[in-house]
This record gives C-alpha cells, sequence and structure tokens, in this order.
C-alpha cells in the first residue's frame, strides 16, 4: 500500500494490490474455482473510498477475514467490516460513505471468496450457487457453514412477504392501455396480508411492539380486524379448533410466511413458559396442477364440448349471466391484452383497433413479442387471415381443433394434424368476380384488416423463438397454401410476399416431402414472372429442415423449373444468383437429382458456366514482394569531376551564379552525412582555378561558404571535435553526389567506363555524359577513332578492334569487325534514350525525389485475383472464401461427387468401351476445364482448398 498524505500532514496507507507470484497464483486458483462452479468472477473488484476508486486486492482480503476467523465470525461483531476496511487502507470520513464502503467490500468477499473459503478453509463442498452467490449477502439468510437447501427455503418462507425482486415484477416492456400516454410503466401495488394475532410468548419483541402497539396502527387495524386485535393485547395462546375456517385460514398463512408462534428467544432464562405447551402445527403443502382453458387448451374443450353435445342434444334457453362490475381504481389490462381479446372478440371495430396496435408492436417491439406469452394469438392471427378466402372464392374457411379428419365440409381445415387434401380443395373453389383496380369500400376494408394480420405474423416470425413456434401450428401451412394460390391480382402482390417471407422464416424447422402442400405451392411460385417472388420461394424452399436432423432432398423438382434455374444464372443479379445456387447446393448433394439434373438440363454448358462463376466479382490484385532492400552509399569526400559541356557553359557565368549552379550539380541534401569546408573549397577551386586570372571575379571562401546556405536551406557550417582529435570545419547536411545532376533538368550524368588503361592497374576514362546519344559519340570518336559524319552517320567498314568497355566479356580481344555490328554491341552498354515526362507527371516527380546516393530496392511484381471473402471470428487474420464463387465451387465439388454414382454414369462408360474411349461424365465435363481450374486454384488464394478437393474429385489414374 502506497502512503499518502492525509489530515496534519500524517502518512496514510492507501489500499492497492501487491502482484507477487503468490497473488499471482491465488488469483489463477480463485478463476479456475469459479469457472468449475460456474459464477460470475471479477479479479479486481473496484471500490469508492475518500481518495478515489481502488481496486480490492482479494488475497489481502482473503487473509484478514481468516485472520478474524472468519465470514461467520465477522458478522457477529458490529462494524467489524468497516474496521477492517480502514486496516486494508479504505477509508471515508463520514458515516455513510463508510456504511457503504463496509458493506461493498462484505459482498465483495461474499460473492467471489465465500464459497472458496468453505473448500479451501473447511474442506466442504460449499453451498449451491443458487442459495449462495445469487442471494443477498445480507445476514438474514443464516451463516454460510450450515447453509442448506433445506434449511435456506424454510427461512426464506418465514421472512414473508417482501417487495417482489426484480423477476417477480411485471415486465417493464408491458404498458396498460390507461398508461400509454405517460410513457412510464405502472406496477401492480403490493398484495395486502390479513394481520395474524400473536400466539408466541407473553413478552413482545421490539419489532412486533413498534408495529402493534403504536395508537395509529391500533386505529389502522381496527376496522377490519377488530376481534383480532383485542385478543392480541391479552397476549395468551389461542386454542386451535379445526372446525374453524378463519383458524384454517390462518394456519396456511402461517406456513407461507411463518407465525410468530414459531419463534424461539435467543435467551431462554427470560423467555416466558406460557408457549411451552403449545405446538407449532407443520406447514402445508399446497399441491399444485396445470389449468385448462380456451386459450391454452383448446383442443381438450373442444372434446368436452363434443360430449355435451352428446349427452344433452337440446338446449333450452339459458339465463343471461349476470353482469360482473370491476373494482373500482381498475384501468383495464394492458395493451398486448387488450388486442389479444378484441383480435378474438369478433367485432369488426375491436379488431381494426386490435391489428392497427398489433402491426405496430410486432415491428417497434418484435424482439420481445412472443407468441408463447400470449396464448391464442397466433391462432387468432390465423383465422382472421383465413378470411381472405371468402373474398375471392365461395367458401368459409373455419379451422377445427376435435380431432380426426371430416371430409364432409371442405370448409373445415384440421387444427390438429393440417389438411393434406388442402390443394385440391383450392382447386374445387368457384371464383368470384373482383375487379383487381375497382374494389368495394367493404372489400377493400376487409383486405386491409387481413393483410395487417399476416404482416403481423410475419414482423414476429423474424424473431426465432416465434418461428420454432410457428412451424408447430399446423393451420399455418393451410393459410400460406390458400394465400398463395389466390388469382394473380396486383392488390394481392403484397399479401403474397408476406406469406413467403412467413415461409423462409418457418422452413428451417420444417421437414417437408414430395407430397407436402406447401412443399408444392412453394415449387409452383418459381413459375411466376415477379423476381421477389422466385427469390423468395428460393430461399424457403433451400432453407427446408435446414436447423433439422434430417436432409431436404428436394425431390420431385419439375424440369421446367431445373431450365429456368440454369436461365437465371445466367442473368447479372447478385441476389437470384445467389439464391440459385444455394438451390443447387442442397439439390446436387442428392444422387436422384444430380441424375435428374442430367436428363433435365445439359450439363456440358451448365459446369462451363459455374467455373466461370468462380471469378465473379474478382479484382486482380497486385503486390510488391522486396528482394533486396534499398542500400545507401557512403558519405565520402570525394566530388565528382564536373562535366565537359557543363564547365564550359559556367565558365561564362558570373558569380555567385557559377556557385549556385556547380552546388546543385554536384552536391544534395542528406540531413545524416556532412562533408569537410577544406574538401568542397578545393573542389570548387579545381573546377574552376584556371579562369580565376579572367575578367570575372572569384569568390572568397568565405563567400563561398555563405553561399552553400543560400542553396541548402538545411545545411550549415559547424566545427566538431571528436576525443583525441583537431577540430575540423565541416558543412553539415549536405553530401557530394555520386553522379553529377543537370542543375535545370534534374536529369542524371552517365560516367564513362571504358577502360584507357589496361593491366594489372587499370583506369576508366571516366568522364560524364547526359543521356545515350553523347556517350555513344564519345566512345566511336574518343575511344575507337571512328569519324562521324555531318549527318551522324558512320561507314561501314571493317576494322581490328576490341571491346574495352569495364568487365565486358564478349569482344575482349581484337578481332576484325563490322563497325556496324561492333556499334550495336556498344549500344547495349550506353543507356537508351528516355522519354520526357510530363513537368508534373507522377513518375518525373518521384525521379525528383529519388536520392543519388541511394541504390533502389530489388522488388518483384505479384499478380493474382481476389474474390469476395470473409473473415472467422475464431481466426480474423485468416481470409475464407465466401459469396458466389464459394457456393460456384461447392456445387460443382457435389456435381463431381455424386454424378460417378448415377445410372448415367454406368451407361456412358458402357457406350465408352465400345468406342473404345476412355473416362465417364467427370472426365467429359471437367476436362475442357481442367486448365482454367489450375489457374484459380494457383491465383486464389482464398478458394484453393475447395478446387483442390475438387480436382482430387475429377482426376482419375490413367
Amino acid at each position: 500500500m502506497a502512503p499518502t498524505r492525509g489530515v496534519g500532514g500524517k502518512d496514510i496507507l492507501v489500499h492497492e494490490i501487491d502482484r507477487t507470484q503468490e497473488y499471482n497464483e491465488f488469483i489463477q486458483k480463485l478463476t479456475a474455482f469459479h469457472e468449475k462452479r460456474g459464477t460470475a468472477f471479477e479479479p479486481e473488484p473496484r471500490l469508492p473510498t475518500m481518495h478515489g476508486h481502488v481496486n480490492v486486492d482479494l488475497f489481502k482480503l482473503y487473509k484478514a477475514v481468516i485472520d478474524k476467523g472468519g465470514y461467520d465470525e465477522m458478522n457477529k461483531v458490529q462494524k467489524a467490516w468497516g474496521a477492517l476496511a480502514g486496516e486494508l487502507g479504505m477509508f471515508y470520513t463520514d458515516n455513510k460513505g463508510m456504511g457503504q464502503l463496509s458493506f461493498q467490500l462484505k459482498q465483495d468477499f461474499y460473492r467471489y471468496l465465500s464459497a472458496y473459503w468453505i473448500q479451501d478453509h473447511y474442506g466442504r463442498e460449499p453451498p449451491p450457487k443458487e442459495i449462495l452467490e445469487q442471494q443477498s449477502c445480507a445476514s438474514k439468510h443464516g451463516p454460510l457453514l450450515t447453509r442448506t437447501m433445506e434449511n435456506f427455503k424454510l427461512s426464506a418462507r418465514r421472512l414473508g412477504e417482501e417487495t417482489p425482486t426484480r423477476e417477480e415484477r411485471p415486465a417493464e416492456s408491458t404498458p396498460t392501455s390507461a398508461n400509454r400516454s405517460s410513457g412510464r410503466l405502472r406496477e401492480a401495488p403490493p398484495q395486502r396480508v390479513p394481520f395474524q394475532p400473536d400466539t408466541g410468548p407473553s413478552r413482545q419483541t421490539r419489532h412486533v411492539s413498534s408495529h402493534h402497539n403504536t395508537p395509529a396502527s391500533n386505529a389502522s387495524q381496527g376496522n377490519y380486524h377488530g376481534n383480532q386485535a383485542q385478543q392480541n393485547h391479552h397476549h395468551l395462546p389461542q386454542q386451535h379448533n379445526p372446525n374453524n375456517p378463519l383458524h384454517v385460514i390462518q394456519a396456511q398463512q402461517a406456513a407461507l410466511r411463518g407465525a410468530s408462534s414459531s419463534f424461539t428467544p435467543p435467551n431462554s432464562e427470560i423467555a416466558s413458559r406460557l408457549g411451552d405447551p403449545f405446538e407449532p402445527r407443520p406447514p402445508i403443502s399446497v399441491p399444485l396442477r396445470p389449468v385448462n382453458t380456451p386459450g391454452n387448451n383448446p383442443v381438450e374443450f373442444a372434446k368436452r364440448q363434443r360430449q355435451l353435445k352428446a349427452q344433452a342434444p337440446g338446449f333450452g334457453s339459458l339465463p343471461a349471466p349476470a353482469r360482473v362490475l370491476p373494482p373500482a381504481g381498475y384501468e383495464g389490462p394492458n395493451i398486448y391484452t387488450r388486442c389479444l381479446q378484441a383480435l378474438r372478440s369478433g367485432i369488426p371495430a375491436e379488431q381494426a383497433f386490435a391489428l392497427n396496435h398489433l402491426v405496430k408492436i410486432s415491428f417497434e417491439r418484435g424482439d420481445k413479442y412472443k407468441f408463447d406469452s400470449f396464448l391464442g394469438l397466433a391462432e387468432g392471427l390465423i383465422e382472421k387471415a383465413l378470411e381472405i378466402g371468402s373474398l375471392f372464392y365461395e367458401v368459409d374457411w373455419q379451422i377445427s381443433y376435435s380431432g380426426g379428419r371430416d371430409n364432409s365440409n371442405p370448409n373445415i381445415l384440421d387444427g390438429l394434424d393440417g389438411t393434406p387434401d388442402i390443394l385440391e380443395r383450392i382447386r374445387n373453389l368457384a371464383p368470384k368476380v373482383v375487379l383487381d383496380h375497382l374494389q368495394p369500400a367493404d372489400l377493400s376494408d376487409r383486405l386491409l384488416r387481413i393483410t395487417e394480420a399476416v404482416l403481423t405474423m410475419r414482423n414476429m416470425v423474424m424473431l426465432v423463438e416465434n418461428a420454432v413456434y410457428m412451424s408447430e401450428v399446423y393451420p399455418l401451412k393451410d393459410l400460406l397454401c390458400i394465400i398463395l394460390h389466390l388469382p394473380d391480382l396486383e392488390m394481392l402482390v403484397e399479401i403474397k410476399h408476406f406469406a413467403l417471407d412467413i415461409a423462409e422464416q418457418v422452413a428451417p424447422w420444417l421437414l417437408l416431402d414430395s407430397s407436402d402442400s406447401l412443399y408444392q405451392t412453394l415449387l409452383a411460385q418459381l413459375d411466376s414472372t415477379d423476381r421477389g417472388i422466385i427469390l423468395t420461394a428460393l430461399r424457403a424452399i433451400s432453407r427446408i429442415s435446414m436447423n433439422l436432423d434430417a436432409t431436404n432432398k428436394l425431390q420431385s423438382v419439375p424440369a421446367v423449373v431445373l431450365q429456368n434455374i440454369m436461365n437465371w444464372l445466367l442473368l447479372n443479379d447478385e441476389e437470384l444468383m445467389d439464391a440459385c445456387l444455394d438451390f443447387l447446393y442442397q439439390y446436387t448433394a442428392v444422387v436422384a437429382n444430380v441424375e435428374s439434373l442430367l436428363q433435365a438440363v445439359n450439363m456440358e454448358n451448365v459446369v462451363p458456366h459455374l467455373v466461370r462463376l468462380l471469378a465473379h466479382g474478382a479484382k486482380r490484385i497486385k503486390e510488391e514482394k522486396v528482394l533486396e532492400p534499398e542500400r545507401k552509399a557512403l558519405c565520402t569526400e570525394e566530388v565528382p569531376p564536373l562535366p565537359i559541356d557543363l564547365h564550359e557553359k559556367l565558365g561564362n557565368t558570373d558569380e555567385p551564379i557559377r556557385c549556385f549552379q556547380w552546388l546543385k550539380i554536384l552536391f544534395e541534401e542528406d540531413a545524416e552525412s556532412h562533408i569537410t569546408q577544406i574538401a568542397i573549397w578545393q573542389a570548387y577551386q579545381g573546377s574552376f582555378g584556371a579562369l580565376s586570372g579572367g575578367a570575372r571575379s572569384n569568390l572568397s571562401a568565405a563567400d563561398f561558404i555563405r553561399n552553400v546556405s543560400h542553396v541548402f536551406a538545411n545545411a550549415r557550417a559547424q566545427i566538431i571535435r571528436g576525443p583525441g582529435e583537431v577540430q575540423r570545419f565541416i558543412i553539415e547536411g549536405i553530401r557530394a553526389r555520386t553522379v553529377p545532376s543537370h542543375y535545370e533538368t534534374k536529369e542524371e550524368y552517365v560516367r564513362c567506363q571504358w577502360q584507357v588503361v589496361k593491366g594489372p592497374f587499370p583506369k576508366r576514362c571516366g568522364h560524364y555524359y547526359l543521356g545515350g546519344e553523347q556517350m555513344w559519340h564519345h566512345v566511336l570518336s574518343a575511344h575507337l577513332g571512328v569519324p562521324i559524319e555531318e549527318n551522324g552517320k558512320i561507314t561501314n567498314k571493317e576494322v581490328t578492334t576490341s571491346c574495352d568497355w569495364a568487365d565486358c566479356m564478349k569482344y575482349r580481344a581484337p578481332r576484325p569487325l563490322k563497325l556496324a555490328e561492333l556499334t550495336r554491341h556498344i549500344k547495349t552498354h550506353v543507356p537508351s534514350p528516355q522519354k520526357r515526362e510530363q513537368p508534373d507527371g507522377p513518375e518525373l516527380a518521384a525521379k525528383r525525389q529519388r536520392k543519388s546516393y541511394v541504390t533502389p530496392a530489388k522488388t518483384m511484381t505479384l499478380t493474382w485475383e481476389k474474390t469476395v471473402v470473409a473473415s472467422d471470428e475464431r481466426k480474423p487474420n485468416v481470409e475464407q472464401a465466401a459469396g458466389i464463387p464459394l457456393s460456384a465451387v461447392l456445387v460443382l465439388r457435389n456435381i463431381a461427387r455424386n454424378i460417378v454414382k448415377t445410372e448415367s454414369e454406368e451407361e456412358l462408360l458402357k457406350k465408352h468401351e465400345m468406342t473404345g474411349e476412355n473416362g465417364g461424365w467427370n472426365e467429359k465435363l471437367f476436362r475442357p476445364v481442367m486448365a482454367r481450374l489450375f489457374e484459380v486454384m494457383t491465383e486464389n488464394k482464398a478458394l484453393a482448398s475447395y478446387i483442390t478437393s475438387l480436382l482430387q474429385l475429377v482426376q482419375t489414374e490413367d
């Protein structure tokens, strides 16, 4: 703990964590203990103190509590936790802050250390987390060492009616119909508990006297329990009478909330003996059983109704039930219950109110609005949606939950097992004459309410729990078939889309075979011309039984549907292509389906197109790999000579312009280099010393040094002296160029490498020329002695000579050569003329920024294709294939795996045996695209593993 100055200048030790090896091992053990126990653990909980928030050292806290006797012993001493907080370096000046600090410190030990303390210190199994960590650290629950499930439940019952916990309170998201405008949610008032007389000892405890002996309490209770209050003042045990109903009620309440007769004073010497002969009645166990209602069990009530009809065939006029008035102050049910009851009422105005609010609730509160919380809501919405049949057909759909199939009435749908012949019933319906663009007001209003009911279901099934619930409601499948087989009218496009959305969300939990009505209905939607209907139907079919163990076999798909899917793959529509590929991936996973695909479409055209989709959305990525890093030449005092053409030009230039241009030609800035002042002055004198006697004035050494700073802004003259060295005068921030550079065009000169002296100590020419043409003329005239005519041409005569360019190995010895052949060879040593870039071109700007003393790095450019990729949460740095390319390669792999198992494969092999050919369908389909597959494998890293597995299936041994 670090000392801090407190009041009066005294040092106060502030709590901090000592991260020793012992502390780290303790935290590791504690973390493993909580992981095994399944409880939350905070290694460094924070507590507020007068010096700011501090992180609690759990190891110090653990040792300090053990030294004081343990958790239970400290709870017996008042303010023990506050004193412990002060010893650990946690302080507060006021009592309120200190009380809060001590309670939080006690709570941290209770949550994170108490269970470990019991196991580590006593070697016992700690109580379950339901009665330890998940409960409050209040002392009302008793000590920890003796706490068990039995005595904890008993003590919890004796606590009586307390304030409901968060789990017991009504959900905050449940508004009431009378409190919608306020924006807040009302809660039910706490339940009133009738007063019970005290049958305990004559001496009342402080709690009893403070609550029942005050005038206010007696007055308030006298209106309701006058007799009981009088008996309470006598303090005599009441004789139990089993025939008295009041005694039975009191016994039940005493079992629930703990009667005062079970109280035993801690000190038996001062206890009264009047209650000794009384034996408390044991707790009464109340058996619970589920209650069936028409909302949660309509099947049971339908059976009861049939039994009543069978027993009493004729009913007389029953008296109207008495009207029950709500109690005073009752504000009505919440908006959810209000909408549910209004929907089931059958009253058009009430249903309009309910559906209007249900659409909003399902859209805004879809994450909390669940079918299983409001029994009967799904059935009510389905019944309302079934009214759409009466708008366009002579039918009135009804749902029967009585069980057993009754085909006598085609309007009755089976609500328990579904209606297997629903499609046949729909085909036999008599249509009504309905105008698409001109509807009566009644029809328009009814259609609007039906659409709202379907939209509510569509919004609610977007939640997974609701989708699972609706997958078990069989009338929903009949409803979807009815809606999707409605006439092709524009007024019905919206509700059909809602029905398909419902099918898409529910399909993963449905098991549909080829004879199922909903499966056939979804396949029929693929003949539509509406892109949205086709897209949603494909997605719904592909998701059938996706979350179940059963396989989606997709049997009995018509050939025209397969042909349409292949045509849709040719469109430039990514969503439609993705849906088609998902369908094909599910479809080609079954061998029988691959056989059907071979019969329906031309696979020799399908496979090349799927291979083309491997590069869908691909981008050419270029990346440069550094083979050798760039190198920086060492700084030297050697200054290159001035080129001949620049020497002649600067010789006719006045000072200080000549000095400026000379510095730009032979020097450049480098913050890490320097050159001595004597070296740069001697180089300048060597360049123009022969001209000192002319009419032009020469600069002095001091003026020359000052001019260096004018040319190079970062250059400055300095004096340095190393250990044991004499002082040196330098110019820091510049260095000599490796080759001269033109002061106007910034082009670099090229040095002539022709050897003028051979032998053990060779000497090179060393002159600098700008461009390859000047260098070529120099070599011909100066070193080979070949005259150049005025038009720039030479005579192609035979000469005996050699190529003395440095490191040239071709014509080392003199030999007879034609000049044309020799000059062609010399041009290989001379740099080729470069095109001049625009003044603002990026290449010229980069060239100007390049330093002559830096040798550029050697790089290699790699190019490959990159398609859509996705990152895995477990491996965020690894890119995985995704999108259309991934779906395409998976379909190809399914085809290659299953096509060899079909009957068509055997027929093709027999045919090839007769003609002398080799290979089956894989050879026929994939041999033409084999080169492209290898190309994709080498260039697309994300698809490489998938292409490899595909090639392993395709390639066969010769």
